[in-house]
């Protein structure tokens, strides 16, 4: 029994701590959909994407993008307008800036 709470546990929290993202090509692919904003001020999250997967933690706005759909935490689609999208994004330039705007969306990277 221990040895089982101990593995479930493992996969939460490495689940938690991930934010690798794999881009789809149709909408019914996807976790959930992102539109990508001209300003940070309109974004519920800004994003920083980062080099490694490893630095990819927490549900900060760091995203490490994968090549390969089986390796992704959460799988998105890019829509053509911000009506469409479950999330507003924007990328910023430096790690420090990336976080969230709106908090309420948070459960979807989850």
């Amino acid at each position: 029994m221990k040895k089982i709470f101990i593995i479930l546990f493992t996969l939460f929290v490495n689940q938690l701590c991930s934010q690798k993202i794999y881009s789809v090509d149709y909408s019914y692919q996807a976790d959930f959909k992102v539109f990508v904003v001209e300003y940070p001020y309109q974004a519920d999250l800004k994003i920083y994407k980062v080099d490694y997967d490893y630095k990819a933690k927490g549900n900060s706005g760091l995203w490490f993008f994968v090549k390969n759909q089986y390796k992704a935490d959460k799988k998105i689609f890019y829509t053509d307008y911000g009506y469409q999208a479950d999330l507003k994004i924007y990328f910023v330039k430096y790690n420090y800036q990336a976080g969230w705007n709106k908090s309420s969306k948070k459960h979807l990277l989850y």
